[in-house]
């Protein structure tokens, strides 16, 4: 009997062993097919905190971006990032652009930050006027160069470490080679001679809205915006326009950018005028712009002692044009000096708060104008 029972209570051991093993087995596989037919892979939260940038590139969807994402570790899984776009109403109506999202986001939120305006970076918005450096006026605000701005663009974000700082775009600008930054062929000698300055790409960003990657390096942020803005000045004929008036292309660009300094709006081809009357006589430009270039901090009146100044861009101590653009011209200076005013004027001069400018032939007439100007507190001068 008591062999009997030992025999038996070792059967009953193993068929429990084995049924146990099948129930592991069994729930193991019920937790596979769950996974499988069930939701996908997903974070929880925001986010850990690690910027990462994401584009979404013309032409593009949020949904082309999943598997990006889920390399990259932004969303667990591409299912789940599906899921979340689908359920989103918003995600049709997204922009081309750089976005700033997080590592292990759940896709909820990731959607969510890639159609949330505050969420882009924001462009790079080039005036016509802007100059690569900062402008510090003189009982005013200091007017940022396109450099700061670029800093602006590329530091906005949590992650400060990475970001591009006004010292290393200095340094390219001054020094990376020129043909390699995309400036265009009829830029190049100038721009080579200038080798160490940061000024000599002045104008050859071209006023516009500029999508830019603040991850990218200094180098390759300069080189896109260089390289975009001289298919747009050759797209737009600038050579055989320079040649129709006697310019190069260069000096085109260089006239423009005085153009852009010292118009009021409305009077931009009057200006041009002006400006290839003086070179014809030939008689020196003298415009205030072109001290205040050079200056570190600037009003509209320019004192004797800075209009005595030898620097590359003061036309009252040099003959003819500035030796590069003091400004970004638009296309609206650039086509002023392509088509300039019909008339003699040698000289003009704004005369009032309200932006009146006079064009005048004749010294005498500049001069009682001039009067006028400072009368009204134009040509007042604080330093």
């Amino acid at each position: 009997m008591t062999t009997r029972r030992s025999a038996q209570g070792r059967t009953r051991s193993a068929a429990l062993l084995i049924a146990s093993i099948l129930l592991i087995i069994g729930l193991i596989a019920w937790i596979a097919v769950a996974r499988q037919n069930g939701a996908p892979d997903d974070f929880t939260g925001d986010g850990n905190g690690v910027e990462q940038v994401v584009e979404i590139k013309e032409g593009s969807t949020i949904s082309a971006l999943g598997p990006e994402l889920v390399e990259r570790g932004v969303v667990a899984s591409d299912g789940a990032f599906q899921t979340a776009a689908a359920n989103n109403p918003e995600s049709d109506n997204i922009h081309p652009g750089f976005y700033r999202l997080q590592g292990e986001m759940s896709a909820e939120a990731a959607v969510a930050a890639l159609v949330d305006p505050d969420k882009m970076v924001t462009p790079l918005k080039v005036y016509g006027g802007a100059t690569l450096m900062d402008i510090n006026v003189l009982g005013g605000q200091t007017r940022y160069g396109i450099l700061s701005m670029i800093q602006d663009v590329t530091c906005g974000g949590d992650n400060m470490n990475g970001c591009v700082d006004i010292e290393q775009l200095n340094k390219v600008a001054a020094n990376a080679d020129a043909a390699s930054l995309g400036v265009p062929e009829w830029a190049l000698e100038t721009v080579n001679a200038r080798q160490g300055d940061a000024k000599r790409l002045e104008g050859l960003i071209a006023p516009g809205d500029y999508i830019i990657n603040p991850q990218a390096s200094a180098e390759e942020i300069i080189t896109d915006l260089v390289t975009r803005s001289a298919k747009l000045y050759n797209d737009s004929g600038i050579v055989d326009r320079a040649q129709a008036i006697g310019l190069t292309p260069y000096e085109l660009l260089v006239a423009a950018s005085l153009v852009e300094r010292e118009a009021p709006a409305g009077e931009f081809d009057k200006v041009a005028r002006v400006i290839l009357n003086r070179l014809d006589e030939p008689m020196r430009l003298q415009f205030d712009s072109t001290v205040n270039y050079d200056l570190p901090s600037v009003e509209v009146a320019t004192t004797d002692a800075d209009r005595g100044r030898v620097t590359p861009w003061n036309t009252y101590a040099m003959d003819g044009l500035p030796q590069t653009p003091i400004s970004s011209p638009s296309m609206e200076a650039i086509e002023a000096m392509e088509n300039p005013a019909e008339g003699n004027w040698l000289f003009f001069v704004t005369v009032d708060k309200d932006g009146t400018t006079v064009f005048n032939d004749t010294l005498e007439e500049h001069f009682a104008d001039t009067e006028r100007s400072i009368q009204n507190g134009v040509l007042d001068s604080q330093r």
